[in-house]
């Protein structure tokens, strides 16, 4: 089955609990809430995944039909047309470029179909893997913001990229995301 991008639903969060099982660090990055268990996932699924509001949406990237990752279009700000892009992906899934071909595909939606002009993200500089999507994906490079982030008692700082609209698409395919309805 092709990789392919797909709206959150409850029947993932066997996925996601795996998923944080796979990669404690996942869990620091979904928020505070527990995910240790199916029916902890299923919360933060409806509660956060499955959420499509007006200034967010979180797409599932899927390999062989199972939820192996994520891409979020978040802080999404109308009246300027910019939104911040996230994204994360199982251990196990890396490798493959599904997140680059994920991540582009949601680029260009956002871009065409939410009318965002504008979309930024952010990585830690020791997370080599995350800039390499990123780059690959048709983000540059912006800036460095230092000690942004604080996960326990270490700071680190981010690189931030930005795709603009008029940016020329990168060097092959990418996925479909679903139309927001």
């Amino acid at each position: 089955m092709e990789p392919g991008l797909r709206w959150w639903t409850a029947a993932d969060a066997p996925a996601l609990r795996d998923a944080v099982a796979e990669s404690p660090d996942l869990a620091a990055q979904l928020g505070d809430a527990p995910l240790g268990s199916v029916r902890e996932c299923a919360a933060a699924i409806e509660e956060r995944l499955a959420d499509r509001r007006a200034d967010a949406v979180n797409l599932a990237l899927t390999a062989d039909g199972r939820a192996v990752g994520n891409i979020g279009v978040t802080r999404i700000e109308r009246r300027h047309g910019t939104a911040w892009v996230s994204y994360w992906l199982t251990t196990s899934s890396r490798g493959r470029g599904l997140l680059t071909r994920g991540l582009t595909s949601t680029a260009r939606w956002a871009h065409h179909d939410l009318d965002i002009f504008r979309l930024e993200l952010g990585h830690r500089v020791d997370n080599v893997a995350s800039c390499a999507v990123a780059r690959a994906a048709g983000f540059g490079a912006e800036g460095l913001e230092r000690a942004k982030l604080r996960y326990g008692d270490t700071r680190y700082d981010v690189e931030t990229h930005a795709r603009l609209a008029t940016d020329p698409l990168p060097v092959g395919s990418g996925m479909r995301p679903p139309r927001i309805a």
